[in-house]
């Protein structure tokens, strides 16, 4: 299984090397695609490293590569690769720009150039996340099959309090495995053990797969 990973630019880009080495230890291969403003905030040697793979950070190549015709038909050969686009951390930017079907980087063209299931992992600002704008967005987005895993409440790195954390690892991980239908690698326990205890106190379940969600006895009822 592969997955691609898309890493926008917020203070919680760090957190997505993370989902990476969980992903691996699960058996999935993961290539990471970053955006201009991720790259602010960790740097692609980072994910290079972590992943073992190609970091994607521009639709035409780096500047210190000679542009040819497969660099400009990468897009869709990841696109046609992956079994799973996975967003973390989501902004309000990105979110807005695949709502729109806004096409002007890797990542964005991606999204619209693959048919695998899209999950994407929103963290912002309370107030961007509360904006009408951002709602609409997202209700567009889940109108079109998108997964998205909510954020948690609590305190921000902005000094405000409210939703918008980016959530937990673990819900991450399972609702990448309930978007592909695939069976969970060595420790998807975990993942299971987690979405009980998700499920148990916020009475919903970050896998909305229902088959899924049968087969491996997640979220009673």
């Amino acid at each position: 299984m592969k997955v691609a990973l898309g890493v926008s630019g917020g203070i919680a880009a760090y957190k997505a090397a993370e989902i990476v080495r969980l992903l691996q230890d699960r058996g999935i291969r993961v290539q990471v695609i970053m955006t201009r403003a991720a790259q602010e905030f960790v740097r692609p040697l980072t994910f290079a490293a972590l992943s073992g793979e190609k970091v994607i950070t521009d639709l035409f190549g780096t500047e210190a590569e000679q542009p040819n015709i497969d660099s400009a038909v990468e897009h869709i050969a990841v696109a046609q690769s992956i079994d799973a686009l996975v967003v973390v951390p989501a902004t309000a930017d990105v979110l807005a720009k695949f709502a729109q079907g806004v096409a002007n980087d890797f990542l964005t063209t991606l999204y619209l150039a693959t048919t695998a299931p899209v999950v994407m992992a929103p963290a912002m600002n309370v107030n961007m996340w509360n904006h009408e704008a951002t709602q609409s967005n997202l209700h567009t987005l889940r109108d079109r099959g998108v997964r998205i895993v909510e954020p948690g409440d609590g305190y921000l790195a902005c000094g405000m309090t409210g939703p918008g954390r980016l959530a937990e690892n673990e819900a991450i991980v399972a609702a990448v495995f309930g978007s592909s239908g695939r069976i969970p690698g060595p420790g998807w326990r975990d993942d299971i053990d987690h979405c009980w205890a998700y499920a148990g106190k916020n009475r919903s379940c970050p896998v909305s797969d229902q088959s899924f969600q049968r087969t491996h006895g997640l979220c009673a009822g």
